[in-house]
């Protein structure tokens, strides 16, 4: 007999996340690693198939929409080809989580979406409704808030599911704490 109550479907976690700003990509940043850690041994533990990982990584563009100040565009193709390397630098970092993922047998999707990433994240907790969020957090303290802001924050606050958000651990701190 088919069960219809949702009880037999795997647990849908999204798990947000980014490059490093400090190795670029196609590294993921400290508090995405550690977002994704926590969410294996805390949350999966040993029960692959009773989860559903669902990575989501942001890409924001540039203000005025270019990447690399120091090229020259001299064609439509030129734009194009930039526009396919920075899609290609995100397929790279998502990579590194769903190889984990499929080493270990568990169920996942991923993709990339351009935007804010606070108000990306939330519409799409909104679009695929996962039963939780995952967010690394840098452990900012007041005053960086205040001119950095954070995701995870406003994720906290706005998203459609409950959010866990994950510190980085103190031992992985850069001497800037901006940086991850």
């Amino acid at each position: 007999m088919e069960r219809t109550d949702g009880y037999g479907d795997p647990t849908k976690v999204m798990v947000a996340v980014n490059e490093s700003s400090l190795k670029g990509y196609p590294h993921p940043s400290i508090s995405s690693r550690s977002a994704f850690e926590w969410t294996l041994s805390k949350l999966v533990r040993s029960n692959f198939s009773g989860f559903k990982l669902l990575f989501l990584h942001v890409q924001v563009p540039d203000e005025d929409g270019f990447d690399d100040m120091d090229s020259i565009y001299a064609s439509p193709a030129d734009f194009k080809s930039m526009k396919e390397r920075n899609k290609i630098r995100g397929l790279h970092l998502l990579e590194f989580f769903v190889n984990h993922c499929h080493e270990l047998g568990i169920n996942c999707e991923a993709w990339i979406r351009k935007g804010d990433p606070k108000e990306v994240i939330c519409s799409e907790v909104k679009r695929v409704q996962p039963d939780m969020l995952v967010v690394g957090s840098r452990g900012l303290g007041p005053f960086q808030r205040v001119f950095v802001g954070t995701v995870s924050e406003f994720c906290v606050k706005h998203a459609d599911c409950p959010v866990v958000t994950i510190r980085r651990n103190a031992t992985e701190c850069p001497q800037d704490p901006v940086d991850d």
